[in-house]
């Protein structure tokens, strides 16, 4: 999954701009493709977002389908997907473990939660936000779209991107969890010793 750097709606938001929002309401609106619009200082913008059912991805274990559908989640997906993407199998306790993550969507908030294998009962929240928070525009249509993916990253990835610091450390002895916006940056989140840290890249 390509993840670069497209800062317009980026740079509103850190600047502190105020932003409104309308949704369908129309009575066909269906929950897995929500059209909207944000104004952005007395200008609209369209929005487009899709959202799959876990039932899409018939890999992911019963029991963790399960506890996606008792949240109510859809997976959101980013406007550049081809595939349904979002929804990662990746060694993320410790070498060889079998864990999944997923970016779940319910009532308008979108959480990034992992499932151990150990303890699929019980997932991890590693990042919350308002889907409406992570939208961009991407195209000539400038229909705003959902930028928020997630990928395993395996020891080789993480190593590679810690290219040009100072003191590189060794290559990790597992996986982490790639957690990008579309067209800007890439954080990797690396589970360790009991707790989750972010791995420290060049600036």
């Amino acid at each position: 999954m390509k993840r670069k750097a497209h800062t317009s709606l980026l740079l509103l938001l850190a600047a502190g701009v105020s932003f409104t929002f309308a949704q369908s309401t129309d009575s066909k609106f269906d929950a897995l493709t929500e059209n909207g619009q944000i104004t952005i200082n007395g200008q609209t913008a369209n929005y487009l977002i899709r959202r799959l059912p876990p039932s899409s991805f018939p890999d992911l274990p019963a029991s963790i389908a399960d506890q996606a559908n008792q949240r109510g989640c859809l997976i959101p997906q980013t406007y550049e997907a081809h595939r349904p993407e979002n929804v990662i199998h990746a060694s993320l306790e410790n070498t060889g473990s079998r864990d999944w993550a997923l970016l779940c969507s319910v009532k308008g908030t979108v959480s990034l939660l992992v499932f151990f294998a150990n303890a699929p009962e019980q997932p991890i929240v590693l990042a919350t936000a308002p889907e409406t928070e992570r939208l961009q525009a991407h195209s000539s249509s400038h229909i705003l779209g959902f930028n928020w993916g997630i990928d395993p990253a395996s020891p080789e990835r993480v190593h590679d991107a810690q290219i040009g610091l100072d003191h590189r450390p060794p290559a990790p002895d597992h996986d982490a969890l790639a957690d990008s916006i579309v067209d800007r940056k890439t954080i990797y989140h690396f589970y360790s010793k009991g707790k989750w840290t972010l791995v420290d890249l060049p600036d």
